[in-house]
């Protein structure tokens, strides 16, 4: 709520949503459900965050934030043993 942020905006928060939305099914879900939002922010263009300030150069690349976000979950899954 404080950046403003949504889906769409190429931030960490394309790997997040989809993971909480999967997280009543499984861990492993949320997981999986992180990782396809982070490389779904590659045709995207950044509008939030300081990759929004490379404009269209910022499509075609993997947004940090996201991809950083579904490691961590992929670490809890694997921390949890599920």
């Amino acid at each position: 709520a404080l950046g403003g942020a949504a889906p769409g905006d190429k931030t960490m928060i394309d790997a997040l949503v989809p993971a909480v939305d999967a997280l009543s099914d499984s861990f492993a879900a949320a997981a999986s459900a992180a990782e396809e939002g982070a490389a779904a922010t590659i045709p995207l263009q950044a509008r939030k965050g300081r990759a929004s300030y490379l404009g269209e150069r910022s499509i075609g690349h993997q947004d940090p934030g996201a991809t950083s976000s579904s490691l961590l979950i992929g670490a809890l899954v694997e921390a949890s043993g599920e």
